[in-house]
């Protein structure tokens, strides 16, 4: 039997993974606006979290094949979704649909579903570095500028920050080449090239290269020549090890299962709290000037994720239950660029533009 997710107007939200590390800041977020239904494997881990905004709690476990069913008003997903459960009993049902989690290739993926199944509500894939905040503020900075030749990422990587587990599914894609943009023509590179130095918020931080959905789709969207996504740590020695292991060929030698904790390992060790930091750089068509953003979000990285999806669910569900038009967007395709910043900053978050 196939989940049963039905469209209800004036009915809850459903954070699927409403309880973990990202769902649990959006649940505190989007509480005051909607009610929630929270989901995931084991309800008795989500019980207080419940209490506390006031939201229900239900088992649904997307590799359990017991069928799910609710009648909501919109579904945000902030967990893995690796058979598309959710995106396809949203779509099935006519119901709005929010994505945070996929990498490149599962966004494109999902837009092939989508495509195939002809949604008749909106289906925002916004799994862009921190739940889309890094389109939405290229596309403000782009606006600003009249459009966008080139953009420019790069990310600071809080080591000591609170993280789930799949907030390094990244470590398992590093030995996968993929396709870029650059100067008009679409390439193949690999993971953890074009290294160097960046001052991200005062920081000199070391980054490289690194798949993420932006880079696919900000040329779509802002039609860019060039869209670059480079990441580094907040100790720079980190990203020396990654860039080591590089050298040694591990991350094409050590994919699969059976060097996947060791992979994640190097990396997981969440901490009690840090900030989610990024630089954005966009430069103008025809010479048109450059925009930078620094975002910086104290709260941390869980924190600016989830306020990525409370944007994107305000997107796709008016406060009135009205919905935007059906079919795929991208958080680059905001229709009112001019508010994304104000919104970021009315929710604690840093943005200095120069």
């Amino acid at each position: 039997m196939d989940d049963d997710i039905q469209l209800e107007l004036t009915g809850p939200v459903l954070v699927v993974g409403g309880y973990g590390t990202v769902g649990g800041e959006l649940a505190r977020l989007a509480a005051p606006c909607w009610p929630l239904v929270l989901t995931g494997r084991t309800p008795e881990r989500g019980r207080a979290l419940a209490e506390e905004v006031g939201a229900q709690v239900r088992r649904w476990d997307l590799s359990d094949p017991e069928p799910f069913s609710a009648k909501v008003r919109a579904v945000i997903s902030a967990v893995n979704d690796p058979e598309d459960r959710a995106l396809l009993a949203a779509i099935r049902g006519g119901v709005p649909y929010v994505d945070l989690t996929r990498w490149t290739t599962r966004l494109q993926r999902a837009v092939a579903v989508a495509a195939v199944e002809r949604p008749r509500a909106p289906v925002l894939l916004s799994s862009g570095w921190m739940g889309g905040v890094s389109g939405l503020v290229s596309a403000a900075l782009a606006a600003e500028l009249g459009g966008a030749s080139a953009v420019e990422i790069a990310i600071r990587y809080d080591l000591k920050d609170r993280a789930g587990a799949d907030s390094v599914e990244f470590m398992d894609r590093l030995g996968l080449d993929y396709e870029v943009t650059e100067g008009g023509r679409r390439r193949m590179i690999m993971p953890l090239s074009g290294a160097g130095h960046v001052v991200v918020g005062g920081h000199r931080t070391k980054v490289a290269r690194i798949d993420t959905p932006e880079q696919f789709t900000l040329p779509l969207v802002l039609g860019v020549d060039t869209a670059v996504t480079r990441i580094g740590f907040s100790a720079n020695s980190s990203t020396s090890v990654l860039l080591a292991l590089k050298r040694t060929g591990f991350f094409r030698w050590g994919r699969g299962d059976r060097f996947e904790s060791v992979r994640r390992s190097m990396l997981y060790a969440p901490g009690e709290g840090g900030s989610a930091l990024l630089r954005i750089d966009v430069r103008g068509p025809s010479g048109g000037g450059q925009r930078t953003a620094t975002v910086s979000d104290p709260a941390g990285q869980a924190h600016l994720t989830a306020l990525g999806g409370v944007l994107g669910l305000r997107r796709v569900v008016g406060a009135d239950g009205a919905t935007a038009p059906r079919g795929v967007v991208f958080p680059e395709m905001t229709p009112t660029p001019q508010e994304v910043i104000p919104a970021l900053e009315k929710a604690g978050v840093q943005v200095e533009v120069s």
